[in-house]
């Protein structure tokens, strides 16, 4: 299952985020977004767990929790919705 995990301080690392998570169960892999330009963490990341009780064990034992300061949301991430990466105007359609 794959996890959101938001409002994370900026100093957390992938490995402590990861150390967080292992407490609940067995983790297949961690990724703290960044920013392209700065390489500074946006403040969210997902954690992926491969088995579905364990990672809902963590989502209900860790949401709302502190970690480094700041009180993390966990829950279960969302697909992306297709096409959700911004993009085009509103041009008019021709007809020539």
């Amino acid at each position: 299952m794959n996890i959101y995990v938001g409002n994370l301080s900026w100093e957390v690392s992938e490995d402590e985020l990861k150390e967080a998570f292992e407490g609940h169960g067995q983790v297949a892999s961690v990724n703290i977004i960044t920013d392209k330009y700065t390489g500074r963490s946006r403040g969210f990341g997902f954690v992926e767990m491969s088995v579905d009780d364990e990672a809902r064990a963590a989502i209900e034992a860790l949401n709302n929790t502190e970690l480094k300061g700041r009180n993390m949301n966990v829950n279960e991430a969302r697909p992306r919705a297709e096409g959700s990466r911004g993009g085009g105007g509103g041009g008019r359609e021709r007809s020539w």
